[in-house]
């Protein structure tokens, strides 16, 4: 049971590095170029998209699968899961949310201003972080 665990975990880790990845290489430039009007509305508008089934269960799922996996005691394992948790799910909800929920409230330009300088590197870390907890995960698939 556990090297299927472990690789359906491997594959949740690839999966949101991806999504991160593509808002640092895409969305985020793509919205920084446009009018801050037009890039609050887009930045409000994909954070209230965000919020269904398929992305939250992928993205809660892959952290509750990694730990799963984790248990079989494999060091790469424990490794996956304790850089997606932390790099994924703390710091998009210690970081990225509260970020999110304070442009919900202030849609301003000054503070989109802010928005794009703090969001962006950060999410720069939860793609790595992503990647890394895939590599890992990948790593002790094989063992």
């Amino acid at each position: 049971m556990f090297p299927t665990v472990t690789i359906i975990a491997a594959l949740g880790c690839g999966m949101m590095a991806g999504v991160f990845f593509a808002f640092s290489a895409m969305v985020m430039p793509g919205l920084r170029r446009a009018e801050p009007a037009v890039g609050i509305a887009a930045m409000r508008a994909i954070n209230l998209a965000v919020v269904n089934p398929a992305f939250i269960g992928t993205f809660v799922g892959t952290a509750v699968v990694g730990v799963v996996a984790a248990f079989e005691g494999d060091p790469w394992a424990w490794a996956g899961a304790a850089l997606y948790l932390l790099g994924g799910i703390v710091l998009t909800g210690a970081f990225h949310i509260p970020r999110n929920n304070e442009l919900e409230r202030r849609p301003t330009p000054e503070y989109w201003t802010r928005y794009l300088r703090e969001w962006t590197p950060l999410n720069h870390v939860r793609a790595l972080a992503s990647l890394a907890a895939a590599a890992s995960f990948i790593l002790a698939a094989l063992d």
